[in-house]
């Protein structure tokens, strides 16, 4: 009877290893639908880095071609957009809008005080050169239940950043106020909004915003601040992709490669690099209420001198404030057409609107506060050129209220093409930039009632 037991075992035993097997090789193949190991993950993902980093390259061209179609007549851009404001003017007028501004993103949704339960007109509301960002205007909603992030390669399901590498469109809301302090840099994917309406949302202390290569997406109503240099480091950018992620050098928003792009009513200070920075031939952007305070270099537009692709880029500024502890880059532009429109500059501490490669900027309406330095009292500044090279740049201010000492220093030809081209909206006077930027950064919105 002893030999029958000990073949019992044995046979146990074998089943039991055959078992142990299986389950292996079934977690391997889980490993495309981002639920493997991590350390599974990233000895598979060494392996096939050639291939991923191909596929990056395909992308890379796909989007550069949609970014050379986002680029539109800007003349055109401007007699649509100026009409639109013109009717909403004279609706204003006849009572439409009881809590009327004169800021037309505002004036467009704002009133509703059932905006939390038509969430998506938002996308019908944009302006300028990024207008025709709809973001996730097409998805389902998707609710950010999570505030962690504690693994950038298998995020978990109602965590941010597990909505922004969806492939589907998306409008992604959050549950309840939350603080998110990102482990590595948040690699969004196209056609995507975030909404943070209604909620108190803070992305710190750790990796933000990175749109590479992507298309269609609207930012709004993010306190971002204190964002860190990251990288070094497996991050996911799809469901189906992830990669090696160099440093990154810690910009609250960086833009790369990239169109159809609106930030709108964000908050944001003190990083390591840059607010907001648009590079590498990035278009179709527009930057509109938000509120810029207590950084260096606040806005980059322009990749370098020699990169020749930025001519493509067209970017229109409107109704931020940029306000106390700024120093400089407000923005600081390279090659594109760049629409500077209905701002409040009440601080800087060098000069506010910067450019090299001979940039067109049309500034019209804005309001210029200069410092007390009487060094500083120049808005504009040419970086790094000699005054027989910008004095055919094409640099205007129409309407611009410049007080306390502050001059303007304008260049170029006068009404000319590119001075056109810059063009993206009608501004309004600049004695209306107080009320137009008065609530510039995150609305106090709650639901059920006016912002």
């Amino acid at each position: 009877m002893e030999v029958p037991k000990k073949l019992l075992v044995l046979c146990s035993f074998l089943f039991l290893v055959l078992l142990l097997v299986t389950a292996v090789a079934a977690a391997a193949a889980v490993h495309g639908d981002g639920a493997s190991n991590p350390r599974t993950a990233e000895s598979e993902n060494l392996q096939n880095q050639s291939s991923y980093n191909s596929s990056m390259e395909a992308r890379a061209k796909e989007i550069e071609a949609l970014n050379e179609n986002a680029v539109q007549d800007p003349e055109e851009i401007v007699s649509l957009v100026e009409m639109s404001m013109r009717n909403n003017t004279e609706r204003r007028k006849l009572g439409y809008f009881s809590c009327g501004t004169g800021n037309p993103i505002d004036d467009c949704w704002r009133c509703d005080p059932n905006w939390h339960r038509n969430r998506k007109r938002l996308a019908d509301c944009g302006i300028g050169f990024g207008r025709n960002a709809i973001g996730g205007r097409e998805g389902r909603f998707y609710v950010v239940t999570d505030s962690r992030d504690d693994d950038p390669v298998n995020p978990r399901p109602g965590t941010l950043r597990h909505a922004v590498i969806q492939t589907a469109p998306l409008w992604i809301v959050f549950k309840r106020d939350m603080v998110i302090q990102l482990k590595q840099e948040l690699i969004m994917n196209s056609f995507k909004t975030i909404d943070a309406r209604g909620v108190n949302v803070h992305i710190a202390n750790g990796g933000c915003l990175t749109l590479q290569y992507i298309t269609n997406v609207i930012i709004h109503g993010l306190h971002i601040h204190d964002c860190k240099p990251t990288g070094n480091a497996l991050v996911r950018s799809s469901p189906s992709h992830y990669g090696w992620r160099t440093m990154a050098d810690g910009d609250a928003i960086s833009i790369f490669g990239s169109s159809h792009i609106w930030i709108d009513h964000n908050s944001l200070s003190n990083c390591a690099d840059g607010l907001v920075d648009a590079v590498m031939g990035s278009t179709a952007i527009t930057i509109s209420n938000n509120h810029f305070a207590h950084h260096n270099e606040v806005m980059l537009l322009g990749h370098s001198d020699s990169y020749v692709r930025d001519k493509m880029m067209q970017v229109t500024i409107a109704y931020n404030h940029f306000g106390k502890g700024l120093i400089q880059r407000m923005p600081r532009c390279r090659h594109g057409y760049f629409h500077v429109v209905n701002n409040d500059y009440t601080h800087w501490e060098m000069y506010a609107i910067g450019g090299s490669a001979n940039p067109t900027i049309n500034s019209q309406g804005n309001r210029y506060l200069a410092p007390v330095n009487p060094f500083a009292k120049e808005v504009t500044k040419r970086v790094n050129t000699d005054s027989r090279k910008w004095h055919g740049w094409n640099w205007r201010s129409e309407g611009d209220l410049l007080l306390n000492g502050a001059y303007f220093t304008p260049s170029g030809a006068g009404a000319s093409a590119n001075y056109a081209r810059a063009s993206s909206l009608g501004a309004k006077s600049s004695s209306m930039v107080a009320s137009i930027t008065a609530n510039a950064g995150v609305l106090g919105c709650r639901r059920g009632r006016q912002c």
